[in-house]
């Protein structure tokens, strides 16, 4: 039987608790998931490394958008990785690519010497790039320890061919983890199809906001957000999705 592992996208230092009470082994913190994921701060990044005792991994990302960086940005990007070591963080997730779609070989190698010590995932720029086959090797020659992919599609379950054969191509150098729309529904499937062994998902639910004195004619993120409603990690979802796949065997 395979030794899973189970990863939780976690957008607060509240989801951390949560994911940890859940029975998952990691944590990959994030702010900004509108965008995708960006840097937490260092209070958060803090907080949470006080609360939680399973491994602790931050994005090291300066913005949404693409993942073609500028000097100024991979200089920032290097401050984050060293901040969110010194906060005590177990590992870091970045990725830096070129305008024709392949790794961006100096920056990613600038950032591998900055995280020296760390566990290294390349996140979801993986789903960009020109040839993923290619860009595999490349990663495992840089030291890599995993890759976050959907399979260059929306979600991962649309990606499990692709995926299958990044598991095969990789045979043990480096960790493919599906990530991306993974939930209780599909990750049994999701394993079946492509042999993967790690698994990202978030397990998130919306919690409605405690404030009584509420202005609707404004909002703070724009106007497709609801400022009461907060999704947020919940224990029973990160067991359910587990079990879904534990029963399964």
């Amino acid at each position: 039987m395979k030794n899973y592992m189970f990863e939780i996208c976690a957008n607060s230092a509240e989801s951390c608790v949560a994911a940890q009470q859940g029975g998952a082994h990691r944590v990959e913190l994030c702010a900004g998931m509108p965008e995708g994921g960006t840097t937490p701060s260092i209070g958060e990044i803090k907080v949470a490394r006080k609360l939680i005792d399973i491994r602790l991994h931050v994005i090291i990302r300066p913005r949404g958008g693409d993942f073609l960086y500028t000097p100024s940005e991979l200089d920032i990007m290097e401050e984050d990785i060293q901040a969110a070591r010194q906060a005590g963080a177990d590992g870091v997730v970045f990725g830096c690519l070129t305008p024709e779609g392949e790794l961006d070989k100096p920056a990613m190698q600038r950032l591998m010497k900055a995280a020296q010590g760390l566990s290294v995932t390349f996140h979801r720029a993986f789903d960009y790039v020109k040839s993923p086959a290619k860009a595999l090797e490349e990663l495992i020659d840089m030291g890599v320890n995993r890759v976050l992919t959907s399979g260059q599609q929306p979600v991962a379950i649309k990606g499990a061919a692709l995926l299958a054969d990044l598991v095969k191509q990789a045979d043990g150098r480096i960790v493919i983890m599906p990530g991306c729309g993974v939930n209780e529904s599909n990750i049994a499937e999701l394993a079946r199809l492509t042999g993967a062994s790690e698994f990202h998902f978030s397990a998130r639910e919306n919690k409605e906001s405690q404030m009584k004195l509420r202005n609707p004619a404004l909002s703070m993120g724009g106007t497709d957000m609801d400022e009461y409603m907060h999704p947020v990690t919940t224990a029973k979802r990160v067991r359910n999705t587990i079990q879904a796949l534990k029963s399964s065997l």
